[in-house]
C-alpha cells in the first residue's frame, strides 16, 4: 500500500476510487472497501482510498466541534491494511480545499488520478457548501468517462451504522454495541509512561498510557476488560479509565491497564489496548485496601470473560 500524505499531482495507472473520512473504518466502511477490492480485480485497476487529515469537522467549525476521532492516522492505516489498497491518500483538509467547486474536484479526480470507477457511501457529500453528491458524479460521468456507484447504508438491528452512533456508544461506556457496529474491538494506541506507581506499591502494577493523538476518543470512565498488544504478543488486561478518586485529587483523566500474568519493565514502549466489556463504573473507596480488594476482583472477572 502506497501511503501519500499530500493530494497527488498524477497517478498514471487507471484507478478505482472511494472517498471519505473513514473514521473508525466501521462495518459500513468495510462494505465499501470490499466492493472497492472487487472492482479492482474485476476491471484490473489500481485501487485508491482518498481520505482526509485532519478530520473535516475540526477545520470547518473548530470552535463548535470538539469532535473526537475513532482512529488516528496510524490506526486508520492498520485498519485499512486487509483490503489490498494500492494507494491510500491522506489529503490535507483545509478551508481552501473545502471551498472547491464540486465539479472542479471531480475534474481533479478524472484528470490527475485517472479514475475509471467511483464508489461512494450513501450519504457522501463534498465541495463548496457540501453541494456535491452522487448526482454530481452521475452528471459528469460521460464527460470524464467513468462508472459510478453508491453503496447503501449498512444496517445492524435496523440501525444505520455511522461513526456518530459509535462515538455515542463509547462515550456512554457501551463497548459491546460500539464493537458490533465497528466489526472489531475498539482500541487505543499509545506509549507507556511513568505514573505514581501506586499499583506497584500494592502489588498490582499497571501501565499508564499516553495515547498517540489528543483527539482520540477515550471511552467513558470506568473499568473494562480487554486485550493488550505488546511486542507482537497478546495478553489479557483490566483497564481503568478515570481520575483515580480514591488516591488522586487532580481530576485528570488517566488510562491504566493491569496486564494479567505479566511483570516486565515496558516504559516508553508502544502499546495497544482493545476493549471487550465494561464491568463497572469508577468508584471512590474509603481505603487503599478496599481499592486493592476490588481491583483483584476486577482482574478475576477479566480472566474469566475474555
Amino acid at each position: 500500500m502506497n501511503i501519500l500524505h499530500q493530494c497527488p499531482e498524477n497517478i498514471a495507472e487507471p484507478t478505482v476510487i472511494t472517498i471519505g473520512t473513514f473514521d473508525g473504518v466501521h462495518k459500513g466502511h468495510q462494505k465499501i472497501l470490499k466492493r472497492l477490492e472487487e472492482v479492482k480485480y474485476q476491471k484490473n485497476l489500481k485501487s485508491i482510498v482518498f481520505t482526509f487529515y485532519p478530520h473535516p469537522r475540526k477545520v470547518l467549525d473548530p470552535q463548535q466541534n470538539s469532535i473526537k476521532i475513532l482512529s488516528d492516522k496510524e490506526e486508520k492505516i492498520q485498519l485499512l491494511q486487509p483490503f489490498n489498497i494500492d494507494y491510500l491518500i491522506f489529503c490535507p483538509f483545509t478551508k481552501e480545499f473545502a471551498n472547491i467547486l464540486p465539479e472542479k474536484f471531480v475534474e481533479y479526480l478524472a484528470v490527475h488520478l485517472n479514475i475509471q470507477h467511483i464508489i461512494i457511501g450513501y450519504d457522501h457529500r463534498f465541495g463548496r457548501d457540501r453541494k456535491g453528491d452522487i448526482n454530481t458524479f452521475l452528471n459528469l460521468k460521460n464527460k470524464h468517462n467513468y462508472d459510478v456507484e453508491q453503496i447503501p447504508a449498512e444496517t445492524i438491528n435496523e440501525i444505520n451504522i455511522s461513526s456518530t452512533k459509535i462515538r455515542n456508544f463509547l462515550l456512554n461506556g457501551n463497548i459491546e454495541n460500539a464493537n458490533q457496529l465497528l466489526g472489531y474491538k475498539y482500541f487505543l494506541t499509545g506509549t507507556v509512561v511513568e505514573g505514581k506507581k501506586l499499583g506497584t506499591q500494592i502489588g498490582i502494577p499497571t501501565a499508564n498510557i499516553k495515547v498517540n493523538d489528543n483527539d482520540k476518543l477515550i471511552p467513558a470512565n470506568g473499568v473494562y476488560c480487554g486485550e493488550v498488544f505488546l511486542e507482537n504478543k497478546v495478553y489479557k488486561g483490566a483497564v481503568n479509565i478515570g481520575t483515580n478518586p480514591t488516591t488522586d485529587n487532580d481530576n485528570i483523566q488517566k488510562i491504566e491497564v493491569h496486564i494479567i500474568n505479566f511483570n516486565e519493565d515496558i516504559y516508553h514502549q508502544k502499546i495497544q489496548i482493545s476493549f471487550t466489556k465494561k464491568i463497572r463504573d469508577e468508584i471512590k473507596f474509603s481505603s487503599i485496601n478496599q481499592l486493592k480488594e476490588q481491583i483483584l476482583k476486577d482482574i478475576q472477572i477479566c480472566q474469566n470473560i475474555i
